[in-house]
């Protein structure tokens, strides 16, 4: 068994962010990218979320801004600040912190966003890329997923995956891109029944669904890679969707919780970050 450091990969992706901003950008005498946050204030663990996306920018030699608004604040509001943002050149990326307060519409302000500035890829536009397997970037957690199995050269080629949970964000996005890799995935969710045969199956075990140590032993099958997404706050503090413990010795890899997935979903913010801002100002 070994225990995937998502710490440590995600330092040597943000390294490789900021020599490419110091060889391309600042040597060169141009501006670097500038990623912009928007975040609606009332939610404690976006609060963290959005310090630790800025304290990365400034990692990786990238600019950041933080855009704050009441958590009182009006679709319309909220719908013209992104307005304005699209339109300033200076701005390469924007990321619309989520989640947002109830009286909000997410799917209508996220789609405000310019696709070429979308660093999330959640827009209907990049979403219908990545689903005709020709994205410009993925979703950032998406993309830490399969940074981790390539880091240790897991051949995805007719494996069995599957993933539990089928958000747009992590489950849907990430199930396209293993199936890119030509393995065979399988989603499951609340109303999947038995869900422990189907996980039980599963070369590679991917859990996006937001219950602490959920997954135990009867889920895991002998020798199976088991990539942890959750991050839930316990008193007992930060805990994962599986059972880490219980369900380690099982495993050939596994991520933990905190510093597995977690890490790699700002680095891969930060790389298309300049992925993008590279695309718009044509910069090889």
């Amino acid at each position: 068994m070994e225990i995937i450091n998502g710490k440590q990969l995600a330092i040597d992706i943000k390294n490789k962010v900021k020599l490419e901003i110091d060889r391309v950008y600042l040597s060169r005498g141009k501006k670097a990218p500038t990623l912009a946050c928007i975040i609606v204030e009332g939610n404690k663990a976006s609060e963290v979320y959005v310090a630790n996306k800025e304290k990365s920018c400034l990692d990786c030699l990238m600019n950041s801004i933080i855009v704050r608004l009441p958590g009182d604040v009006s679709q319309d509001k909220l719908d013209s600040t992104i307005m304005e943002l699209n339109k300033d050149d200076n701005i390469s990326g924007i990321l619309l912190q989520l989640p947002l307060p109830d009286h909000l519409d997410e799917d209508r302000a996220i789609n405000k966003i310019d696709s070429s500035k979308d660093v999330d890829c959640l827009t209907y536009t990049n979403l219908g890329r990545l689903l005709s397997a020709r994205p410009i970037i993925a979703p950032c957690t998406a993309t830490g997923i399969m940074r981790i199995l390539e880091k240790i050269n897991y051949d995805l080629s007719g494996k069995n995956v599957v993933v539990v949970g089928r958000s747009l964000l992590v489950g849907k996005s990430v199930a396209n891109l293993l199936e890119q890799k030509n393995a065979t995935v399988t989603i499951c969710h609340s109303r999947t029944n038995d869900l422990a045969k189907v996980t039980s199956k599963a070369d590679v075990l991917v859990v996006a669904i937001g219950k602490p140590e959920f997954i135990t032993e009867e889920y895991v099958k002998n020798g199976a890679v088991v990539i942890d997404v959750g991050i839930n706050r316990l008193a007992s503090g930060l805990k994962g969707d599986v059972a880490f413990e219980r369900v380690k010795e099982m495993c050939s890899y596994i991520t933990p919780v905190p510093g597995g997935v977690g890490p790699l979903t700002v680095a891969c913010l930060m790389e298309n970050t300049l992925i993008l801002d590279k695309i718009r100002r044509n910069i090889q």
